[in-house]
Order: structure tokens, then sequence, then C-alpha cells
């Protein structure tokens, strides 16, 4: 199992972070086989860490969502403790829309997304339970899959062979819920251990500009940027300074997105990068717009706050390092996190902006 290698990842932090977290405090309860009929069409893929792979894939349009889990064994019911046991491996089903996105392509995101020159796992995570693997449902589906292996093993990308295995569909068990959506539900955790799994390093090198190109419509994915202090002093009002630049706290209630009930999306002040959802947004009661979880936890980043003499989680954009304001764990569900945030540092874009300001993408979240 790969909890060996995390713990030696994260050891400085002080707990532990990876993709095997919280496994040992799991009940032993039956899985359920996943039923892979369901609203458009079915792959499966295994490519490492399925936190990861989950994530890689919920990203590209036409996904309706994915499933992390374990296929590939012969053994019933595998847990999260049981599944290397029972011969499965950590996979993925992704459910999606073929007028939307073709099999083909999403092969080629995961060529994008793994190392399929690796017979013995995928990255930090070492053993059988880890490798590659395409399961295909129908023989189009190994045909398809056939092609584009053999296609990527003439391309020269790779000095190495391809060895990611090509299998006949069998079962799925859906994993813990505790794994499903991690990337989403504990967005520290789970960079911090992508960050150090060597994923990203590997892919960087490898596709260099093509890793901006996963996307089936090919469009270049929009870069944010901080401007220098020179421009953000003309460009900000002084509590948007304040907030941003020097960590400041503006005045609760007093401010511009407490009470805001519009439809959209909320973007940093500084450099645009999309933050949270009015979707998600809820009155906590304390006099700043609060949500229960990001828009994108890619541009989120959880830093620890000793500040006012307690210990607290600081929250700061990704791209323009910008404070927004601190995450508790006193929310609603689904979640239970309360994402406290400063008016000052972000941008609401209504939802019938959001097309013509560059978001297009969002659109479809507030169509009913």
């Amino acid at each position: 199992m790969k909890k060996r290698r995390i713990l030696a990842l994260v050891v400085a932090m002080g707990f532990v972070l990876g993709c095997n977290t919280g496994g040992s405090a799991q009940k032993e309860a039956k899985r359920e086989m996943v039923e892979t009929k369901a609203a458009g069409a079915t792959a499966t893929f295994a490519g490492g860490c399925f936190w990861c792979v989950e994530s890689d894939f919920e990203k590209i349009p036409g996904v309706l969502k994915a499933i992390s889990g374990y296929s590939g064994g012969t053994g019933e019911n595998p847990t999260y403790e049981t599944y290397g046991a029972k011969g499965h491996i950590e996979a993925v089903q992704v459910h999606y829309d073929p007028k939307k996105v073709t099999y083909a392509e999403l092969l080629d995101v995961l060529w994008r997304n793994i190392d399929p020159t690796d017979a013995g796992g995928q990255f930090v995570d070492r053993g059988a339970g880890y490798r590659s693997a395409i399961f295909y449902h129908d023989e189009d589906q190994r045909r398809i899959a056939e092609a584009s292996k053999a296609a990527l093993a003439k391309s020269g990308r790779f000095t190495k062979p391809i060895v990611t295995e090509i299998l006949k569909f069998d079962r799925f068990y859906a994993a813990e819920d505790y794994h499903q959506d991690y990337y989403k539900k504990n967005p520290f955790r789970y960079n911090y251990y992508r960050g150090g799994s060597g994923r990203d390093q590997f892919l960087e090198k490898v596709w260099t500009q093509d890793r901006a190109d996963l996307k089936p419509d090919k469009k270049k994915e929009k870069v944010y940027a901080k401007p220098d202090d020179a421009t953000l002093r003309k460009t900000l009002n002084k509590m948007q300074y304040e907030v941003t630049q020097k960590d400041g706290t503006e005045p609760p209630f007093q401010n511009e997105y407490n009470d805001n009930k519009r439809e959209g999306i909320y973007v940093d002040i500084v450099s645009g990068e999309p933050l949270f959802s009015s979707l998600d947004k809820y009155d906590s009661g304390t006099g700043w717009p609060s949500f229960t979880r990001p828009l994108e936890p890619g541009n989120i980043v959880e830093k620890e706050d000793h500040g006012l003499f307690m210990k607290r989680v600081e929250i700061r954009s990704r791209h323009a390092d910008s404070h927004l304001g601190h995450v508790f764990p006193d929310g609603p569900q689904p979640t239970g996190l309360r994402y406290c945030m400063n008016s000052a540092a972000m941008r609401f874009i209504p939802k019938e902006s959001l097309e013509k300001e560059g978001y297009g993408q969002y659109v479809s979240l507030f169509k009913k």
C-alpha cells in the first residue's frame, strides 16, 4: 500500500496526507457493485491514485461524473484495506456524454495524466494495485483502446515501451464515501499529496505545452496572473488592497457581497481566477459572504494562521496569492465547512455575464 511512502512525504507536516488517509478508520462494510447503466456512456480507467484520476476526468467537458473505486480483481466486496489482496486496482469509472466527448478523447486524457511506461505502479504509489489499465466495456472500446495505445507507442513521446494494460471489464466497486470527490472535500490535503507525489512534475516534463490542450474543445486555459504592486495600488481601492495584500479583514455586514443573492461566480479581484459559486453560498450570520466549498479547489491554497493568539486555516488564491479569508469546520452539510471570505477580495460575475467575461464554461451550472 502507499501508506509508507506518503508518510515519508508528509511527516514534517505532523499529520498523514496521501491517497490512503483515513483508510484505517473506515469500517469494513461491504462495497456495492456499481451499476454501469447510467445516463450517457461508461468508461473505466486506472492510473494510480484514484483521487487524482477522478479529479482529472471531472474537469473534462462532457464528463457527467467520475467515481473512484476498485476493479480488475476476483475477490468480492473489496474495501480500501483489502482491494489489493483481492487483486483489484484503484480505478475510476467515468460516465460521459458521447455527443460532447468521445471515448478516443477520454483515452487522450488518460495518456496525458499517467506514466504509461511504469508497470510497477504510478509515481510515488507502488505496487500492482496502482498500475495503469484500460477496462473496455465492449468491442468498440477495445478496438479504439488498442489503436490509441499503438498510436502513442509510435509517436515517440516515450522512449520506454507502453505497458498500460487493456483488460475486459468485469466488475467495478465504488470506493468508500471518504474517497469520493476527495480533491473537492479536502483540497489542502489533496494538493499537498499530489504536489509531493511526482505526478505533475513528470507530466510537465513529458507533455510541456501540450498539457494545456487536454480539453476536447482544444481551447487554451485562461491565464491568471498578479499585476505588479504599482498597478495594484491604482486598480484596487483602499480596502481591497488592505485585505488582499496586507491580510486585512473588512467590517462584518458592511461589505458588498454579504447579502448578495444573485446567481453567478466569485473571482479573485486581483487575478480573476474563479473561486466560489453562488450555488454554494449561504447565510452564516457572521456578516461575511460564506460558502460550503470552492468552485475551483485548484485555485485555493490553505495555510496555517497563528495570528490573534489562535490557530486558524487561512485561505489564499493560488495564482495571485491574495488573502481571501479563513475556513472553519462549522458549516452546513454536505461539507461541514464554512469558507468565510472578504467581499473586498472578490469580484462577482452574474450568470448572464459569464460568457462575455470569458467564464463561459460555468454557464451550464446555472441552467435549470
